[in-house]
């Protein structure tokens, strides 16, 4: 009882129980890889955020320790990542005015924000937001948020100052100046970044930005080409920062909440996509309530550690699986890992040129970039390209923050579109297949002569209340005696909606018309009832079937007329009249 009772509040420890020896190679292996990607990783993105590059790591050790315990994927791994590391550079950037000791505050501070939100919206259950994000913003998202980064690296790679907050201002900037190119600097950088696309298609499994990291340092250790210009980290301090409460005043916090927001959001969505693509791997269902949670955590944790927020690395998860993690031990072995390397080398890290790690970013974001998501939208439907371009426009034009807000209001927006205006069949049967169908799939489909059998493909909301109200009319041919609406897709129904469907009814009584429904589901059915419309509709025109309803259409038919409806020489009916 007590240990169930600890996995509510901790479910990462769920996964401790029962571990097998087996598990102990893959997750040692795993962890041990993974760290050898991060360490060079997260320096890097570090310096994406503006930040020293011995801060990513510090921001590294923490989350992964918090996320093995509040977690619930085996195999997700969590840290500093290129997208919320931009972002944490457009929310601070402004605010700190040049000063490096008040950057670092508000960046921590953010961090701990971004936490809060998290772990608030974790406690009302707010992880439906997860799905806020279509595939194609996302992909749109991500493709704009991957050609900031390499424009926010073009002073690293090339040795010339990048000046500015906003993309356009970098590029004004680094235009303005590139006859100051520093050609060592530019040499190295590019031989770095085509080392590691080489490595990515040719020897995958090795680890690229480690390699490229060691290499170029060496190089520059041994040749001493720091004296020629080429910038180094530097000097790196030994060990861990000790934990504090970042502070700053209420008007910095109130300016940096909206981003904490933003980056919530685009972190958690990221960390369920993740989580998700990877759960068939673990046999485990992923909470997104807990996974809110968890978030939140590993944000506080970064945010007392002097770091950044941080997120998930689909990369570094993908490393992971590939080499047989099985449980978040490999979390923690990485993170030991990460514990030696700040312990003991601090002259290493010191050696990295800027430019390598400038690389290492602008091959993060080569990485972002889906040019075959792009073409499968576009092939699929020119809406979903729309959409993903119109997004990543947004991100470019008006910057990562508001960017999320143009993601977010573009989803919405194509999701009303959806509902305001989606599929409606007016329904026949097909020789030779059971059920009913939609006569414009099948051109030789036979209408049952006097009835309309008509089906609205969405729920009845404010959205489409009108547009259904006047497609269900022009549906109605002349000589029609019965209108059935097939409510198998109306499962709900607002206020607005019933209005329409109330003017339909009274539309139709007024041509003689004989309103029907069939397939209503239960809560439909209870909908109805409470707002008085079932009476007007009348039990007896409510049918469980679609066969039902033609079947009471053709006695009552014959029964007031003496004969079948016009053309027909028998009751069309499917052979099973229990097919819908």
């Amino acid at each position: 009882m007590a240990s169930h009772a600890l996995e509510r509040i901790l479910p990462g420890i769920a996964q401790f129980r029962g571990y097998r020896r087996s598990w102990l190679r893959g997750d040692v292996l795993a962890g041990i890889t993974v760290a050898a990607y991060l360490v060079p990783q997260v320096m890097a993105y570090a310096e994406i955020a503006g930040l020293p590059p011995v801060a990513g790591l510090w921001t590294a050790i923490g989350p992964m320790a918090v996320y093995a315990l509040l977690g619930t994927s085996r195999r997700l791994s969590v840290g500093p990542e290129s997208t919320t590391a931009l972002m944490t550079a457009t929310a601070v950037a402004p605010l700190a005015t040049g000063d490096p000791g008040r950057y670092a505050v508000l960046a921590a501070v953010l961090a701990v924000l971004v936490g809060g939100v998290c772990l608030f919206g974790g406690l009302v259950r707010a992880g439906v937001v997860a799905d806020l994000l279509s595939k194609p913003v996302l992909v749109g998202y991500l493709a704009g948020i991957a050609v900031s980064m390499i424009v926010s690296q073009l002073g690293a790679l090339t040795g010339v100052p990048v000046h500015g907050h906003d993309l356009a201002g970098q590029l004004r900037s680094w235009f303005g100046d590139l006859g100051a190119v520093h050609w060592p600097t530019l040499a190295l950088g590019a031989s770095v970044l085509t080392l590691l696309l080489l490595l990515a298609r040719f020897a995958p499994w090795l680890p690229g930005p480690l390699l490229g990291i060691v290499l170029a340092a060496g190089f520059v250790w041994i040749f001493g080409w720091q004296h020629a210009g080429i910038q180094v980290v530097g000097v790196v301090p030994a060990g861990l920062p000790v934990p504090a409460i970042p502070r700053v005043g209420a008007a910095d916090l109130s300016v940096l909440l909206l981003p904490a927001v933003g980056i919530a959001l685009v972190g958690f969505s990221d960390v369920v996509l993740t989580a998700r693509a990877f759960a068939p791997k673990d046999g485990q269902a992923v909470d997104a309530d807990k996974e809110l949670r968890a978030l939140g955590g590993t944000n506080l944790i970064a945010g007392l550690s002097h770091g950044f927020p941080v997120s998930s690395s689909g990369s570094r998860t993908a490393i992971g699986v590939s080499l047989g993690s099985r449980t978040q031990l490999y979390s923690l072995v990485a993170l030991a890992t990460v514990l030696v390397v700040l312990f003991a080398g601090g002259p290493l890290l010191g050696a990295i040129p800027e430019a390598a790690l400038g690389a290492v970013v602008v091959y993060a974001g080569l990485r972002l970039i889906r040019p075959r998501e792009f073409q499968r939208f576009g092939a699929f439907r020119r809406s979903e390209l729309v959409l993903a371009l119109a997004t990543t426009a947004g991100v470019l034009g008006l910057g990562v923050l508001y960017g999320v807000l143009v993601a977010i209001g573009l989803s919405i927006l194509d999701l009303l579109r959806r509902m305001a205006r989606p599929h409606a069949a007016v329904l026949g049967y097909v020789p030779g297949v059971p059920g009913m169908h939609d006569i414009g799939d099948y051109p030789g489909a036979e209408i049952v002569p006097g009835l309309v059998v008509y089906r609205y493909d969405a729920p009845l909301c404010f959205a489409n209340a009108q547009d259904f109200h006047d497609r269900a009319l022009r549906a109605v041919t002349p000589g029609t005696e019965w209108f059935l609406l097939n409510a198998e897709a109306t499962i709900e129904v607002d206020v607005t909606g019933l209005d329409a469907l109330d003017g339909l009814c009274e539309e139709l009584k007024r041509r003689g018309i004989r309103f029907a429904m069939a397939r209503v589901k239960r809560e439909l059915d209870d909908e109805l009832a409470a707002a008085g419309l079932m009476v007007k509709i009348g039990e007896e025109n409510v049918f469980p079937t679609l066969p039902a309803a033609v079947a009471e259409y053709v006695r009552s038919y014959r029964a007031e007329h003496g004969r079948l409806p016009e053309g027909m020489t028998a009751p069309v009916l499917p052979p099973n009249p229990m097919v819908p």
